[in-house]
């Protein structure tokens, strides 16, 4: 019997390589965005269309107000950092972080995986070539995945007991190109910027951006996603 999974599916460049890590594991993987009242919420067609570019099972899009809270450059009017191309990500948590983000979309994936009778659930974070979020780290899903494990029927009563991969999480940049160029991900559809133009064109200067070209630049792989919009 096919193995069902739940994949966080943003549209960028991570999630997308774990999707394709998914299947490449031999799971029936069902992708699921969140529209948040991002400012990049362009996002959300790449989304879908890396879901059906890699042949998941289904894709839902489930929406959260998180732009009523705040306390974010991506669901405000706060403006979006940037620096030279060139230049290092900074220090500390940045203000594109989105307070319990992490938090509030994993609670809701475990509840579609709890839906599907699985408790495989397929996340794209890092905690090398990345912003600094503290919900990327790998303590934060260790103590996630043991309050899961306590609060699901699926999980208290043995038949689905939670398990969240993280394939990416211990990976470079240039390591997770690497490996969807493997899996044949089709990076020219995928997004990873914080403050695109309405076309759906990266800034090229945001953290997000800056650490996409450096895993780029690092492969030695030209971005198949630069001068590409949405028309």
């Amino acid at each position: 019997m096919t193995r069902q999974a739940v994949v966080l599916l943003s549209g960028g460049l991570d999630s997308a390589t774990t999707l394709a890590v998914a299947l490449s594991e031999g799971y029936s993987a069902h992708t699921l965005s969140f529209d948040y009242g991002q400012r990049h919420r362009i996002e959300l067609k790449r989304a879908a269309a890396v879901s059906r570019s890699l042949g998941a099972a289904g894709h839902k899009i489930v929406s959260v107000g998180l732009r009523s809270i705040g306390g974010s450059a991506l669901t405000s009017e706060t403006a979006v950092p940037k620096a030279d191309a060139q230049a290092p990500v900074g220090e500390g948590i940045p203000v594109t972080y989105v307070p319990a983000r992490n938090t509030v979309f994993l609670s809701l994936v475990l509840a579609y995986a709890e839906t599907l009778g699985t408790g495989d659930i397929f996340i794209g974070v890092n905690a090398l070539d990345y912003s600094g979020y503290p919900d990327c780290r790998p303590e934060y899903i260790e103590a996630f995945k043991k309050m899961a494990n306590l609060a699901t029927k699926e999980a208290v009563e043995g038949r689905a007991p939670v398990k969240i991969h993280t394939p990416l999480i211990s990976m470079t940049k240039k390591e997770i190109i690497e490996t969807g160029m493997r899996l044949g991900v089709d990076y020219s559809i995928t997004l990873s910027c914080y403050d695109p133009s309405p076309d759906g064109a990266p800034c090229g200067l945001c953290d997000s951006c800056r650490l996409r070209a450096k895993g780029f630049r690092e492969a030695g792989i030209d971005d198949p996603a630069l001068g590409m919009s949405d028309r």
